[in-house]
């Protein structure tokens, strides 16, 4: 058979959900420093950017928050995003009615993120499930669109990675990350696809002069990822496990082959084209955030943030029985691993993005 996987199911990309210790609400203080970071920038652009006299009704501000998952992170993002709101309609002497709509994957754990609602709140809430990359709201419906470290997630696995006979067969790696061009061209032409449809479909439903922002996890223009980068370190040590659970006899090669990691991480110059393509937003900022990394990194914190972010996908695709050992084995790959000491190697960053919907 020429393809190692039939069909692809993306229903599958959600963080782990409750709060124990491998869940995403105990191991996301890396989104957690992002959001903060982008808090300053974000109010600042929605004072100078968020057109008053001319939003639809002073009555109600629907907000959108697409790619929440779960935990506190969701509501310290659309918190800030009301502040800077009620600041901007300080002059009207009164202030909107604020209703938020928290977007994720229908499997997405909602249970819990509605658990960990703040007793004290300015604005109402509802779910609205399903994938980003499709419509989720009536036409000219929400007068703002955020999100945040979610866009990374491409819709599928290029089917070209997972063919035999293809020049982009991924055989023996996870990602693309220190591959061949023909696979990172595959991952890249995906992500242009998904991106065009988010904007599409968010283009319709962010009013005229409606604002959206964005932080993405990415890369500085003009790098390619690979080896020598955290992430790519981090991807080929999950690789390198995964062949060790092949010579213990414990994962067979060809489910490890058909593995790939539904990341891409683009350059600014790469969105800014794509919006610019799209046409239905005018950028009014891309700035960088940096990283959200902040001190020595440890390797017990990157193993369960790796954990909480993938482990589902690993558990989908390899079964239950796995996923505590192979992470076991990570971690004690990681903690020899350079990037623990050496700065080097964390070139990743993170870019704020922040859009106007053309009138």
């Amino acid at each position: 058979m020429d393809k190692m996987k039939t069909t692809y199911d993306s229903s599958k990309h959600h963080m782990i959900g409750g709060d124990g210790p491998n869940s995403y609400v105990r191991n996301s203080g890396y989104q957690k420093q992002l959001l903060l970071s982008a808090g300053e920038l974000m109010q600042e652009l929605i004072n100078e950017h968020l057109d008053i006299e001319n939003t639809r009704s002073d009555s109600t501000f629907p907000i959108a928050d697409f790619g929440c998952s779960v935990g506190s992170n969701a509501f310290l993002a659309v918190e800030n995003i009301v502040a800077a709101v009620e600041n901007r309609y300080k002059s009207k002497k009164r202030s909107p009615e604020f209703h938020i709509f928290f977007n994720d994957l229908i499997q997405n754990d909602f249970n819990t993120l509605f658990k960990n609602i703040p007793s004290f709140r300015k604005y109402f809430l509802a779910a609205a499930p399903g994938s980003f990359y499709n419509r989720l709201f009536p036409k000219e419906s929400i007068h703002f669109a955020h999100c945040s470290t979610a866009l990374h997630w491409i819709s599928r696995i290029p089917d070209e990675v997972t063919e035999r006979s293809s020049n982009a067969w991924n055989k023996g790696r996870v990602h693309y990350s220190g591959a061949g061009k023909e696979v990172k061209n595959a991952y890249s032409t995906q992500y242009d696809k998904d991106m065009n449809s988010f904007l599409n479909a968010r283009g319709k439903e962010v009013i005229d002069g409606g604002l959206m922002a964005l932080v993405l996890l990415g890369f500085p223009d003009d790098y390619f990822l690979s080896s020598d980068s955290s992430i790519g370190v981090a991807f080929d040590i999950l690789g390198s496990s995964l062949d060790d659970m092949v010579k213990m006899g414990k994962v067979r090669e060809e489910k490890v082959d058909s593995f790939n990691l539904p990341f891409y991480y683009p350059c600014p110059s790469e969105v800014k084209a794509l919006i610019e393509a799209n046409g239905m937003f005018n950028i009014e900022k891309i700035g960088e955030l940096g990283g959200g990394m902040r001190g020595k990194p440890d390797a017990h914190v990157l193993t369960s943030h790796l954990r909480a972010i993938i482990g589902v996908l690993v558990e989908d695709h390899f079964g239950s029985g796995i996923v505590e050992e192979l992470f076991k084995i990570h971690l004690g790959k990681l903690i020899n691993s350079p990037i623990l000491v050496d700065n080097k190697y964390w070139k990743e960053t993170s870019f704020f993005v922040f859009l106007k919907r053309k009138a």
